[in-house]
């Protein structure tokens, strides 16, 4: 069994893995807002499962940021995680080795194994979430990079911005415009508050468009073209044969479907090749990547 630990701002998740992608058990408990006490709730998590399944198990964790070559947690918009060295803590506690992983990452990772992109040479994994991530598996192997930022569109701008998208909103990591300001759901979830002066969630924004309520049926248009815009410029990089879209916004109505054919106005082709597909494990491809972590 592999135990796949997802470390998210609002709930802790942890499953067992058997060898054939079959979930054995499933814990979840929220996310205390502090480091320590976060060691605390994953070592807990950790022996629960291992009690459930009573043998001994690897351990992945999927993590809201990545881990510089020091060994040092960054880039956690879950703050408290930041600066601290979060996989050598967690092997003293727990007695064993264990692999960490940016939650984006994970999420590809699951997809492409034997997820949407199952058998795809190039999966672009993308979080459309609280926040905006991306993961890049090639030939079944997670790329990372030195900086280990490969994969992080969200924190590029959001490509050609309409004048009244310039210069875009300010971001938590310091610049303006950046994709994650655009496509993340509260950022949906703000512009249609600024625009109506009414607060709805994603959902009910998008349960209101078949009802034609004209700015609901207008965001929706516009967040397709803006994601059309922003994965043409992934694939104008790194080509890949599938991009499979995951996160909270996923769930917005025929949103792959919608997005396919809008890429041909913006990729540098003539045709464009690329599947755009929904998920297929939901909510648990980022704890089954997690899990995955380990051969």
């Amino acid at each position: 069994m592999r135990i796949g630990i997802d470390l998210g701002g609002t709930k802790i998740e942890g499953i067992a893995l058997a060898n054939d992608g079959t979930i054995a058990t499933r814990i979840r408990v929220s996310t205390p807002k502090s480091y320590d006490a976060s060691l605390a709730a994953i070592a807990d998590l950790v022996t629960r499962i291992e009690n459930e399944v009573k043998e001994p198990c690897s351990v992945g964790i999927g993590i809201p940021g990545a881990i510089t070559p020091a060994g040092l947690v960054k880039n956690a918009n879950s703050t408290w995680l930041n600066g601290h060295p979060l996989a050598i803590d967690l092997e003293s506690k727990l007695a064993r080795p264990v692999r960490l992983m940016n939650d984006a990452n994970c999420f590809a990772i699951s997809e492409a194994a034997d997820g949407a992109g199952a058998g795809a040479d190039v999966v672009f994994g993308v979080i459309l979430g609280t926040g905006v991530g991306g993961g890049v598996v090639v030939s079944g192997k997670c790329l990372e990079g030195p900086n280990r930022v490969a994969g992080e569109w969200g924190h590029n701008p959001l490509p050609r911005m309409t004048p009244d998208e310039y210069p875009g909103p300010t971001c938590y990591c310091g610049q303006r415009g950046c994709i994650e300001t655009f496509l993340s759901g509260p950022a949906f979830e703000r512009e249609f508050a600024r625009r109506t002066g009414i607060e709805r969630t994603s959902a009910e924004i998008a349960d209101a468009a078949p009802r034609g309520e004209v700015v609901a049926v207008e965001m929706l248009s516009r967040y397709r073209d803006r994601l059309a815009r922003a994965l043409a410029s992934v694939i104008n990089v790194i080509d890949p044969d599938v991009i499979v879209l995951g996160g909270g916004m996923s769930n917005l109505p025929q949103l792959a479907e919608s997005v396919q054919p809008l890429l041909a106005k913006y990729v540098f082709s003539n045709d464009v090749l690329t599947k755009v597909v929904k998920n297929l494990h939901g909510d648990s491809s980022g704890v089954r990547g997690a899990a995955w972590l380990w051969p």
